[in-house]
């Protein structure tokens, strides 16, 4: 796929795409930014993303012109075609809108993660801001351990999330769980998404909790769902086990039923 990017309406190719270096959301990572999931150029909550990127930049105090985005963003996407891919999308202190058409990371069928101790900023709790160096070490820290990716844990234990995804299992006892919004973690698409699908527990759980899962899984816009193999070390009983397969037909089928849903609305349009 062609790499393009958007930048306060010029858009080029990726490679050529051009913003001017004096801008705090290169030298302190101020501002905020979101990525969208592309099924054959189809922006997957498009609307959501924005109102969320939206919410992120209000909680920084950062404005941006939301139409000019806008209408960037349907420039880009008839200029790129019909990817599958994923759209970043990012407002930055120094006034610039940028939009870009990247292609999706490869991602396995499962994964192994491992817990690290974090403390959030709770001034920064569910932003999207640029400010994600803590995160990224996190799931370096991970890698070092020999797991694939990070689950964020709070100092007591308290699972929250891992540092791009939201995390679903299986308790002991048989319930689906994920933490609640309220301990901070991101309102994430696909998280509101499977709760709203599935009976799912939203709540506060120690970590020892998530270690005894019979099944887990990361869901996430390029992601998806994605079957969790290991947790700290202990390889799970059920990879990927049914609650991960109910989770996978579940978001499938509203996908299916959101992408045909836009396309009559464009159809009408």
């Amino acid at each position: 796929m062609q790499e393009l990017a958007s930048v306060d309406g010029k858009v080029t190719p990726t490679a050529g795409a051009r913003v001017p270096l004096r801008d705090d959301g290169l030298y302190r990572g101020d501002g905020a930014f979101e990525v969208i999931r592309l099924y054959e150029g189809r922006a997957f909550a498009l609307g959501e993303h924005v109102d969320r990127l939206q919410r992120s930049a209000a909680a920084i105090e950062l404005a941006f012109d939301r139409p000019a985005l806008e209408r960037e963003i349907e420039t880009l996407l008839a200029e790129a075609g019909a990817p599958d891919g994923q759209l970043r999308l990012i407002v930055t202190r120094g006034g610039r809108r940028i939009a870009a058409v990247e292609p999706l990371p490869e991602h396995a069928e499962t994964l192994a993660v491992a817990t690290v101790t974090y403390s959030p900023s709770v001034i920064l709790n569910g932003v999207k801001s640029l400010s994600y160096a803590a995160n990224m070490q996190s799931t370096r820290l991970a890698k070092a351990a020999g797991a694939d990716e990070a689950v964020l844990v709070q100092p007591d234990g308290t699972v929250l999330e891992p540092p791009t995804s939201s995390i679903f299992w299986a308790s002991a006892e048989g319930g689906l769980r994920t933490p609640a919004l309220e301990l901070g973690v991101l309102e994430s698409i696909t998280r509101d998404r499977l709760v709203r699908a599935l009976h799912v527990e939203t709540g506060a759980w120690g970590v020892d909790d998530l270690r005894g899962a019979h099944e887990a899984f990361l869901a996430s816009t390029t992601r998806e769902i994605q079957a969790v193999a290991a947790i700290d070390g202990r390889a799970l009983p059920e990879t990927p086990g049914p609650r991960t397969r109910e989770a996978q037909e579940a978001f499938a089928a509203i996908l299916e039923r959101e992408l045909r849903s836009s396309d009559t609305t464009r159809e009408r349009e």
